[in-house]
Protein backbone atom coordinates (compact mmCIF):
# COMPACT_ATOMS: atom_id res chain seq x y z
CA UNK A 1 0.00 0.00 0.00
CA UNK A 2 3.19 2.64 0.87
CA UNK A 3 4.23 2.38 -2.67
CA UNK A 4 0.50 3.01 -4.04
CA UNK A 5 -0.44 6.64 -5.13
CA UNK A 6 -3.55 8.49 -4.00
CA UNK A 7 -5.05 7.97 -7.32
CA UNK A 8 -4.25 4.55 -7.59
CA UNK A 9 -5.71 3.77 -4.75
CA UNK A 10 -8.98 5.81 -5.82
CA UNK A 11 -8.99 3.65 -8.89
CA UNK A 12 -8.93 0.21 -6.56
CA UNK A 13 -11.83 1.61 -5.00
CA UNK A 14 -13.98 2.57 -7.67
CA UNK A 15 -13.20 -0.92 -8.67
CA UNK A 16 -14.49 -2.57 -5.66
CA UNK A 17 -17.29 -0.49 -6.13
CA UNK A 18 -17.86 -1.93 -9.31
CA UNK A 19 -17.53 -5.24 -7.80
CA UNK A 20 -20.26 -4.84 -5.58
CA UNK A 21 -22.39 -3.20 -8.31
CA UNK A 22 -21.73 -5.89 -10.76
CA UNK A 23 -22.75 -9.10 -8.28
CA UNK A 24 -26.36 -7.61 -7.43
CA UNK A 25 -27.08 -6.10 -11.00
CA UNK A 26 -24.81 -6.50 -13.66
CA UNK A 27 -22.85 -9.78 -13.54
CA UNK A 28 -20.52 -9.13 -16.87
CA UNK A 29 -19.61 -5.46 -15.43
CA UNK A 30 -16.85 -7.21 -13.18
CA UNK A 31 -14.67 -7.41 -15.98
CA UNK A 32 -13.97 -4.05 -15.41
CA UNK A 33 -12.94 -4.36 -12.04
CA UNK A 34 -10.51 -7.30 -13.14
CA UNK A 35 -8.99 -4.88 -15.49
CA UNK A 36 -8.34 -1.95 -13.41
CA UNK A 37 -6.27 -4.23 -10.83
CA UNK A 38 -4.32 -5.40 -13.69
CA UNK A 39 -3.63 -2.09 -14.41
CA UNK A 40 -2.98 -0.43 -10.86
CA UNK A 41 -0.91 -3.76 -9.64
CA UNK A 42 0.91 -6.38 -11.22
CA UNK A 43 -1.27 -8.88 -13.03
CA UNK A 44 -0.27 -12.07 -11.39
CA UNK A 45 -0.45 -10.78 -7.92
CA UNK A 46 -3.87 -8.51 -8.68
CA UNK A 47 -6.00 -11.87 -8.76
CA UNK A 48 -4.72 -12.44 -5.06
CA UNK A 49 -6.29 -9.14 -4.49
CA UNK A 50 -8.97 -8.89 -5.84
CA UNK A 51 -10.47 -12.22 -5.18
CA UNK A 52 -11.10 -11.57 -1.17
CA UNK A 53 -12.87 -8.78 -2.72
CA UNK A 54 -14.94 -10.92 -5.07
CA UNK A 55 -15.85 -13.32 -1.93
CA UNK A 56 -17.33 -9.87 0.02
CA UNK A 57 -19.44 -9.52 -3.27
CA UNK A 58 -20.51 -13.00 -3.68
CA UNK A 59 -21.80 -13.08 0.05
CA UNK A 60 -24.02 -9.97 -0.66
CA UNK A 61 -25.39 -11.31 -3.58
CA UNK A 62 -26.65 -14.25 -2.12
CA UNK A 63 -28.24 -12.90 0.80
CA UNK A 64 -29.87 -10.86 -1.78
CA UNK A 65 -31.00 -13.56 -4.22
CA UNK A 66 -30.26 -17.02 -2.32
CA UNK A 67 -33.67 -18.08 -3.47
CA UNK A 68 -33.32 -17.53 -7.30
CA UNK A 69 -30.65 -19.68 -7.26
CA UNK A 70 -31.03 -22.72 -10.03
CA UNK A 71 -29.15 -25.81 -8.63
CA UNK A 72 -29.72 -28.52 -11.20
CA UNK A 73 -27.51 -26.14 -13.45
CA UNK A 74 -24.69 -25.57 -10.40
CA UNK A 75 -24.42 -28.92 -9.77
CA UNK A 76 -23.97 -30.08 -13.65
CA UNK A 77 -21.21 -27.41 -14.01
CA UNK A 78 -19.29 -27.68 -10.77
CA UNK A 79 -17.27 -31.02 -11.57
CA UNK A 80 -15.86 -29.29 -14.95
CA UNK A 81 -15.40 -25.97 -12.90
CA UNK A 82 -13.29 -28.43 -10.30
CA UNK A 83 -11.17 -29.67 -13.78
CA UNK A 84 -10.53 -25.76 -14.79
CA UNK A 85 -9.04 -24.58 -11.53
CA UNK A 86 -6.68 -27.20 -10.87
CA UNK A 87 -4.88 -26.40 -14.99
CA UNK A 88 -5.46 -22.97 -13.95
CA UNK A 89 -3.15 -23.73 -10.89
CA UNK A 90 -1.10 -24.92 -13.28
CA UNK A 91 -0.78 -22.43 -15.84
CA UNK A 92 -0.22 -20.43 -13.15
CA UNK A 93 2.76 -22.14 -11.63
CA UNK A 94 5.03 -20.73 -14.84
CA UNK A 95 2.63 -17.83 -16.58
CA UNK A 96 3.98 -14.50 -16.14
CA UNK A 97 2.19 -11.11 -16.36
CA UNK A 98 1.80 -10.48 -20.21
CA UNK A 99 0.70 -14.47 -20.04
CA UNK A 100 -2.00 -13.91 -17.76
CA UNK A 101 -3.48 -10.75 -19.90
CA UNK A 102 -2.90 -12.21 -23.17
CA UNK A 103 -4.41 -15.52 -22.62
CA UNK A 104 -7.37 -14.18 -20.71
CA UNK A 105 -8.15 -11.04 -22.72
CA UNK A 106 -8.38 -13.84 -25.85
CA UNK A 107 -11.19 -15.69 -24.60
CA UNK A 108 -13.27 -13.47 -23.29
CA UNK A 109 -13.71 -11.89 -26.67
CA UNK A 110 -13.72 -15.41 -28.04
CA UNK A 111 -16.25 -16.30 -25.82
CA UNK A 112 -18.37 -13.00 -26.12
CA UNK A 113 -18.44 -13.75 -30.12
CA UNK A 114 -19.63 -17.29 -29.86
CA UNK A 115 -22.59 -15.82 -27.20
CA UNK A 116 -23.56 -13.46 -30.15
CA UNK A 117 -23.57 -15.74 -32.67
CA UNK A 118 -25.71 -18.51 -30.51
CA UNK A 119 -28.02 -15.74 -29.71
CA UNK A 120 -29.13 -14.97 -33.14
CA UNK A 121 -30.87 -17.96 -32.97
CA UNK A 122 -33.00 -17.46 -29.89
CA UNK A 123 -32.35 -18.48 -26.29
CA UNK A 124 -31.93 -21.80 -25.21
CA UNK A 125 -35.15 -23.06 -22.50
CA UNK A 126 -33.47 -23.52 -19.02
CA UNK A 127 -32.23 -27.01 -18.24
CA UNK A 128 -34.91 -29.06 -16.49
CA UNK A 129 -34.50 -30.94 -13.38
CA UNK A 130 -34.64 -34.14 -15.07
CA UNK A 131 -31.20 -33.96 -17.17
CA UNK A 132 -29.95 -32.12 -20.25
CA UNK A 133 -29.37 -33.29 -23.47
CA UNK A 134 -26.11 -34.55 -24.61
CA UNK A 135 -25.71 -30.92 -26.35
CA UNK A 136 -26.57 -29.32 -22.68
CA UNK A 137 -24.23 -31.45 -21.06
CA UNK A 138 -21.05 -30.88 -23.69
CA UNK A 139 -21.71 -26.93 -23.07
CA UNK A 140 -22.06 -27.07 -19.17
CA UNK A 141 -18.41 -29.11 -19.50
CA UNK A 142 -17.45 -26.72 -21.86
CA UNK A 143 -17.97 -23.36 -20.13
CA UNK A 144 -17.76 -25.03 -17.03
CA UNK A 145 -14.04 -25.82 -17.72
CA UNK A 146 -13.34 -22.56 -19.18
CA UNK A 147 -14.61 -20.92 -16.48
CA UNK A 148 -12.84 -22.44 -13.58
CA UNK A 149 -9.64 -21.74 -15.76
CA UNK A 150 -10.24 -18.05 -16.27
CA UNK A 151 -11.67 -17.57 -12.54
CA UNK A 152 -8.22 -19.54 -11.05
CA UNK A 153 -5.59 -17.32 -13.61
CA UNK A 154 -7.40 -14.26 -13.51
CA UNK A 155 -10.49 -13.85 -11.99
CA UNK A 156 -12.34 -13.52 -15.23
CA UNK A 157 -14.61 -16.56 -14.69
CA UNK A 158 -17.67 -14.20 -14.50
CA UNK A 159 -18.00 -13.39 -18.38
CA UNK A 160 -17.70 -17.31 -19.09
CA UNK A 161 -20.39 -17.95 -16.89
CA UNK A 162 -22.36 -14.87 -17.32
CA UNK A 163 -22.49 -15.99 -21.46
CA UNK A 164 -23.44 -19.57 -20.38
CA UNK A 165 -26.14 -18.81 -18.18
CA UNK A 166 -27.36 -15.89 -20.72
CA UNK A 167 -26.96 -18.39 -23.77
CA UNK A 168 -29.49 -20.88 -21.77
CA UNK A 169 -32.08 -18.28 -21.52
CA UNK A 170 -31.96 -17.26 -17.80
CA UNK A 171 -33.80 -14.59 -17.15
CA UNK A 172 -32.27 -11.66 -14.63
CA UNK A 173 -33.10 -13.25 -11.30
CA UNK A 174 -31.89 -16.87 -12.02
CA UNK A 175 -29.28 -15.13 -13.19
CA UNK A 176 -28.12 -13.48 -10.51
CA UNK A 177 -29.16 -15.95 -8.21
CA UNK A 178 -27.74 -19.30 -9.71
CA UNK A 179 -24.63 -16.58 -10.22
CA UNK A 180 -23.92 -15.78 -6.64
CA UNK A 181 -24.39 -18.92 -5.55
CA UNK A 182 -21.86 -20.41 -8.06
CA UNK A 183 -19.01 -17.80 -7.40
CA UNK A 184 -19.32 -17.75 -3.80
CA UNK A 185 -18.59 -21.53 -3.50
CA UNK A 186 -16.19 -21.34 -6.58
CA UNK A 187 -14.05 -18.27 -5.08
CA UNK A 188 -14.46 -19.55 -1.77
CA UNK A 189 -12.53 -22.87 -2.60
CA UNK A 190 -9.93 -21.04 -4.74
CA UNK A 191 -8.08 -19.73 -1.63
CA UNK A 192 -6.09 -22.42 -0.65
CA UNK A 193 -5.17 -22.36 -4.28
CA UNK A 194 -4.06 -19.06 -4.25
CA UNK A 195 -2.36 -18.81 -1.08
CA UNK A 196 -0.45 -22.01 -1.86
CA UNK A 197 0.93 -19.63 -5.21
CA UNK A 198 1.67 -17.00 -3.12
CA UNK A 199 -1.07 -14.55 -4.07
CA UNK A 200 -2.78 -13.99 -1.01
CA UNK A 201 -0.35 -13.09 1.97
CA UNK A 202 -0.48 -10.48 4.33
CA UNK A 203 0.15 -7.54 2.60
CA UNK A 204 -2.59 -8.55 -0.25
CA UNK A 205 -5.03 -8.55 2.81
CA UNK A 206 -4.10 -5.30 4.24
CA UNK A 207 -4.78 -3.87 0.74
CA UNK A 208 -8.41 -5.71 0.84
CA UNK A 209 -8.88 -4.56 4.24
CA UNK A 210 -9.19 -0.96 3.55
CA UNK A 211 -11.34 -1.49 -0.07
CA UNK A 212 -13.96 -3.49 0.93
CA UNK A 213 -15.95 -1.60 2.16
CA UNK A 214 -16.08 0.12 -1.15
CA UNK A 215 -17.81 -2.90 -2.19
CA UNK A 216 -20.99 -2.63 0.25
CA UNK A 217 -22.09 0.79 -1.42
CA UNK A 218 -22.32 -0.57 -5.11
CA UNK A 219 -23.80 -3.77 -3.60
CA UNK A 220 -26.86 -1.62 -2.54
CA UNK A 221 -26.44 0.78 -5.61
CA UNK A 222 -26.86 -2.42 -7.98
CA UNK A 223 -29.88 -3.75 -5.86
CA UNK A 224 -31.50 -0.56 -6.35
CA UNK A 225 -30.97 -0.42 -9.97
CA UNK A 226 -31.91 -4.01 -11.53
CA UNK A 227 -35.43 -3.82 -11.26
CA UNK A 228 -35.24 -1.05 -13.30
CA UNK A 229 -33.00 -2.78 -16.34
CA UNK A 230 -35.24 -4.10 -19.20
CA UNK A 231 -33.96 -7.97 -19.70
CA UNK A 232 -32.42 -6.44 -23.69
CA UNK A 233 -30.35 -4.02 -22.24
CA UNK A 234 -29.26 -6.24 -19.45
CA UNK A 235 -28.18 -9.18 -21.75
CA UNK A 236 -26.71 -6.02 -23.67
CA UNK A 237 -24.57 -4.76 -20.77
CA UNK A 238 -23.58 -8.20 -19.99
CA UNK A 239 -22.24 -8.73 -23.48
CA UNK A 240 -20.57 -4.79 -23.92
CA UNK A 241 -18.90 -5.24 -20.57
CA UNK A 242 -17.56 -8.52 -21.64
CA UNK A 243 -15.89 -7.35 -24.57
CA UNK A 244 -14.55 -3.93 -23.15
CA UNK A 245 -12.93 -6.28 -20.52
CA UNK A 246 -11.43 -8.67 -22.90
CA UNK A 247 -9.78 -5.63 -25.23
CA UNK A 248 -8.45 -4.22 -22.16
CA UNK A 249 -6.03 -7.00 -21.33
CA UNK A 250 -5.41 -8.15 -24.80
CA UNK A 251 -4.25 -4.42 -25.93
CA UNK A 252 -2.19 -3.33 -22.45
Amino acid sequence: MNTLSLGQLALLAAASTLVGFSKTAVSGANTISLAVFAAVLPARESTGVLLPILIAGDLLAVLVYRRHAHWPTLLRLFPAVAVGVVAGTVFMMWADDDAVRTSIGAILLFMAGVTVWRRRSGPEAVPEDEGPSRAARFKARSYGTLGGFTTMVANAGGPVMSLYLLSAGFKKLGFLGTSAWFFLIVNTSKVPFSVGLGLIDARSLLLDAALVLFVLPGAYLGRACVGRINQKLFDRIVIGATVLGGLQLLLR
